[in-house]
């Protein structure tokens, strides 16, 4: 029998790592992208039901296109695309620095647009289509930190939104926020246990949740263009500056 597909970039490590989990204990054929990741990528697809790694560097956008093209040529049955990889560097609102913003600009939100594209344009499924742009709470929860991040986030969002607009039959597109979830920047693992907790539950958010929450929308009844925020209501707040910064000026009690 076909299995059901789903290619997960940026898959090797943290987050994605545990949606290619959640997806192949439920059963999925797992692509695993990844780009200087490969040993993380070979490792994690060994440990997994049925699973493959691809590997390309989002920054080349002829790459990526290519990518999903042939990858559309052997998999049958190709449900859902989940766009997870990003960069995630600092500048802020007075020192926008340009090759920070071109990197992210292109990872986190051209290439996803067009692997999308890509995508609906080549993949094959009887069952319908999906795909799921990961972005973050801060979008609504917005801070000055990460500002070229933040900038790229928010055009990878309106992007989804978009498409979200014309492909809302069998085929759909959904985004997926996630908050802080996993040691990020340069945090230590005991900065990011105390910092993960300023949010309305007061409780650390697991990866694990994320890919529940990816695993609904790509199974699930959803309409599109529906968002997931997990977070533990972190975007219902209003915070001044990231967590990474308010765990650290003592600011998040």
């Amino acid at each position: 029998m076909t299995r059901k597909s789903v290619l997960v970039t940026g898959g090797a490590k943290r987050v994605g790592a545990a949606m290619c989990h959640g997806f192949a204990a439920a059963g999925w054929h797992v692509v695993i992208h990844c780009n200087t990741s490969r040993d993380a990528a070979d490792k994690l697809a060994r440990g997994l039901d049925s699973a493959e790694v691809v590997q390309c560097d989002l920054v080349d956008l002829d790459a990526a296109t290519a990518m999903v093209r042939k990858l559309a040529e052997k998999l049958e049955d190709w449900r859902c695309l989940i766009n997870s990889a990003s960069i995630f560097e600092p500048d802020d609102v007075d020192a926008l620095d340009i090759e920070t913003n071109r990197k992210a600009m292109r990872i986190n939100a051209a290439s996803p647009a067009l692997l999308a594209q890509a995508y609906f344009a080549n993949a094959r499924s009887q069952a319908g289509r999906r795909v799921i742009q990961v972005t973050d709470q801060k979008l609504s929860n917005l801070n000055p930190d990460f500002f070229s991040y933040t900038m790229s986030k928010s055009a990878a969002d309106i992007a989804a939104r978009m498409m979200a607009m014309v492909h809302d039959g069998r085929d759909r597109v959904y985004t997926l926020a996630p908050g802080a979830i996993l040691p990020s920047h340069d945090q230590s693992s005991e900065e990011a246990q105390r910092s993960h907790r300023l949010n309305l539950l007061e409780r650390h958010t697991a990866a694990s949740e994320v890919a529940d929450a990816a695993l609904f929308l790509a199974e699930g009844p959803l309409t599109s263009g529906q968002a997931i925020y997990v977070d533990s209501g972190q975007h219902l707040l209003n915070q001044p500056r990231d967590v990474i910064y308010l765990e650290r000026e003592g600011n998040g009690e």
